[in-house]
């Protein structure tokens, strides 16, 4: 499939996976697409996303919100949503600390490194989401009749797939996703 990517949209792809290796070996998710195809510079997709008031200083901000994790290992929002329904943290913190002992929910010490290789994800370096992202771009460029993969196409992928991070702060950031889609296809519609 990524033979038929273009130049920019494979470095999109490559930037996703430096992103998500600077986060500590994270599987690349979708918002580390999102995040690659905005530091890409002048694209079709990203200038469609810049019109729309989308920056990379505030997705990353918003996106570091969803994935910073308390002194809980959740996540800051996970915490939220917990308390939102009546669930005391510091209560339950308390209680496993009681009985497993103080910092029992600190993360561990990550292990040496292994000489002959990196630490793999079952799935491999992609989580679903961004897996299915990448499927869906080659989907919409079938649909429109391209015979290439670009940065567009990746962008509508993350908005047909619809549910991953990326959406999330997209939708955060106010953007309508169903008005950037258009806004891509007619994008594109005027570059052709």
């Amino acid at each position: 499939m990524f033979e038929r990517f273009t130049d920019r949209a494979r470095s999109v792809v490559k930037g996703a996976r430096d992103e998500a290796r600077a986060e500590g070996q994270r599987p690349v998710g979708t918002e580390h697409l999102l995040l690659a195809m905005l530091a890409d510079g002048d694209s079709l997709a990203v200038r469609v996303l810049r019109e729309a008031g989308v920056t990379a200083d505030d997705l990353r901000a918003r996106i570091q919100r969803h994935t910073a994790h308390t002194s809980t290992g959740l996540a800051d929002a996970d915490a939220a949503a917990l308390r939102e329904i009546g669930i005391d943290l510091a209560a339950i913190v308390a209680r496993i600390e009681e009985t497993f002992g103080p910092d029992a929910l600190r993360e561990a010490e990550p292990a040496p490194r292994r000489r002959w290789g990196r630490r793999r994800y079952a799935g491999g370096p992609f989580s679903a989401r961004a897996k299915k992202v990448l499927e869906l771009s080659l989907r919409e460029a079938l649909r429109l009749r391209h015979s290439h993969i670009g940065t567009e196409h990746i962008l509508l992928g993350l908005l047909r797939e619809g549910n991953g991070l990326a959406a999330l702060v997209l939708t955060e950031a106010g953007v309508n996703l169903d008005d950037l889609r258009r806004r891509v296809e007619t994008a594109l519609r005027t570059a052709a």
